[in-house]
């Protein structure tokens, strides 16, 4: 596997000088990754891969979402869990387990950021040339301009475009904007919106509490609270920002209200379309609903996972982007442009959010199915078609199946949503498999077998 040639040897075990090089190409002793073979096989007995993260990966894992506590929740982890995967294509990810592969369906698709499929051809294919054209120079690439005005004729409210890479600064830009445009410092919000200072809750650590003194959160879905929120910032308010899914749609009258608020009091109405985004709708929610927010932040599936966000929105409100300052050296790096693009085209070709309804109801029938079938109670699915969730009364029961989905060929999200992919169309009987088997295997522990 091509992962053995980057494992550390434990101990005084060092690696036997690599051959060197030859003017002929020798099958035998290379892979078609330009790696030289040649790690000995003492090398093998290594230490499993979330041990080894673990050690130089505070948490072991970039992504908060993706460490092992996240994956299979609180307590114990046996050493033989997979904590890694070494490839993804469609909608398999091949986990490393010792010295093998393991495939299994995800139904997570990197946090819903793939809702076309790993390693599309048509999306690698237009990423490889921007790549060959090269990704960064000191001016901004044609791509820049060319996927804005895509953007610009698939999203409703959007008339201008910035480009960042990471949904948590897409919003916090687009606040950074609303405070410019009004002059104002007042933020009301409701829903997640990264690990940024301003959008973290009072439990995180490490911020200053100025950080927030002009932020309130108030409850998701609660016209009450937003009313009352809006009416004590008065004239200080800047913007409302609004997750619109939380796990369901939200009322028509708590979006319609937040829609009038703003405008009443002359503020900006951010909405986060990153898991909604090219998924629910391509405009997200704001399409779906006929709401437009005068800013929206989109990303995840807008480019099939490949790093990019965009904050679009009115042109006076995005106009005051140019008053302020907000830069990133990577903002217009082509690949996640050209990702963007390729996307488009799927848009342009096919209705694919409708697919991606129509597969992601068959994914929760399948599981609905084994729940049923298996007979455990606490059990339950909600959320939307295109991004749903399983619900466990009992986290030791969720752990566990988690953990047996996982050996019998799929992996499920413990707490947060499962997205559909187009590539999930031809997986449905292996996933109601992999979770009949899972949850039998939890049954059977329950009874003591």
């Amino acid at each position: 596997m091509i992962w053995d040639k980057f494992r550390r040897p434990r101990g005084d075990e060092t690696p036997a000088p690599a051959a060197p090089a030859s003017d002929e190409s020798d099958e035998s002793g290379s892979d078609d990754d330009g790696f030289p073979e040649g790690e000995p096989e003492a090398a093998a007995a290594h230490e499993p891969w979330g041990a080894r993260a673990a050690a130089v990966i505070p948490a072991g894992s970039s992504t908060g979402s993706k460490r092992p506590e996240a994956i299979y929740g609180d307590g114990p982890l046996d050493e033989t869990a997979p904590t890694h995967y070494s490839r993804a294509r469609g909608c398999s990810l091949f986990l490393v387990d010792g010295e093998a592969e393991i495939e299994v369906v995800d139904c997570t698709m990197a946090l819903g950021s793939v809702a076309i499929g790993y390693a599309d051809s048509h999306v690698s294919g237009v990423v490889s040339q921007a790549v060959a054209l090269g990704n960064v120079g000191g001016m901004p690439n044609v791509l820049e301009v060319s996927v804005a005005e895509r953007l610009c004729d698939f999203i409703p409210c959007a008339e201008q475009v910035r480009f960042l890479k990471s949904g948590a600064e897409g919003v916090s830009a687009a606040v950074r904007i609303a405070r410019t445009y009004t002059a104002r410092d007042k933020v009301v919000c409701a829903g997640y919106f990264g690990w940024h200072d301003w959008a973290s809750g009072g439990d995180v650590a490490g911020i200053p509490r100025a950080a927030r003194a002009d932020v309130v959160r108030v409850p998701w879905d609660d016209v009450a609270a937003l009313e009352r929120a809006v009416s004590e910032a008065g004239q200080s308010l800047a913007a409302i920002v609004i997750e619109p899914v939380v796990e369901r749609l939200p009322s028509p009258e708590w979006i319609a209200r937040a829609r009038a608020l703003a405008t009443d009091a002359g503020a900006v109405l951010v909405f986060d379309e990153m898991k909604t985004g090219f998924r629910l709708k391509p405009g997200g929610y704001g399409e779906l609903s006929g709401v437009e927010p005068d800013l929206a932040v989109f990303g995840k599936a807008m480019a099939n996972g490949f790093p990019i966000a965009a904050v679009v929105g009115r042109a006076d409100v995005m106009d005051a982007a140019s008053r302020t300052w907000i830069s990133s050296t990577l903002a217009g790096e082509s690949v996640g442009l050209a990702a963007t693009h390729a996307v488009l085209d799927w848009h342009e070709k096919e209705d694919v959010c409708a697919t991606l309804a129509t597969v992601g109801a068959a994914m929760r029938g399948a599981v609905e199915r084994a729940i049923v079938a298996c007979g455990l109670d606490g059990i339950t699915l909600s959320g939307l078609d295109q991004m749903w969730r399983i619900e466990f009364a009992d986290a030791a029961v969720e752990r566990r199946f988690v953990r047996h989905a996982i050996e019998h060929g799929a992996l499920f999200k413990r707490g947060a949503y499962n997205y559909a992919a187009l590539a999930h169309e031809e997986a449905i009987g292996d996933i109601e498999s992999a979770a009949s088997a899972a949850l039998v295997a939890v049954r059977e522990e329950q009874l003591g077998r």
